[in-house]
């Protein structure tokens, strides 16, 4: 069977989920890193909590990355999830971060439901009912 087509759109999305999926990562370091002795077990649940999520994302990005359908779910609702979480970080001193995670979340919807991504997905999706 003939590798499917990869449009850019769907690309550009992979690479930006994979980028949040390290993003995921380096938090959860991050957190363990910076943490004192008396939040040790708060650190270490966030921090699993973080890991669990960057790799899920790595995992969808990578089933973006080979046009694979199931992937696409899952990261429109963590791309949802995104978008609310930047709502509520708008005001104050986190309204930057709030503009930087709602033009992540919007430039990976965008790619995500382009109808050359959308054509990609759908036709891979239609090829795997018959195997």
């Amino acid at each position: 069977m003939p590798a499917p087509s990869r449009p850019p759109t769907l690309l550009a999305a992979a690479v930006v989920v994979a980028l949040q999926g390290v993003a995921m990562v380096v938090f959860a370091v991050l957190e363990v890193v910076h943490t004192s002795s008396g939040h040790l077990g708060m650190a270490a649940t966030t921090a699993l909590f973080f890991v669990a999520l960057g790799a899920g994302l790595l995992l969808f990005a990578r089933g973006l990355g080979r046009v694979e359908s199931w992937a696409r779910g899952p990261v429109v609702a963590a791309e949802l999830i995104e978008l609310l979480t930047a709502y509520s970080f708008v005001g104050g001193d986190t309204t930057p971060a709030a503009v930087v995670l709602a033009v992540v979340a919007v430039l990976v919807l965008v790619g995500l439901l382009h109808p050359a991504s959308t054509r990609a997905l759908a036709v891979h999706e239609g090829a795997g009912q018959g195997d």
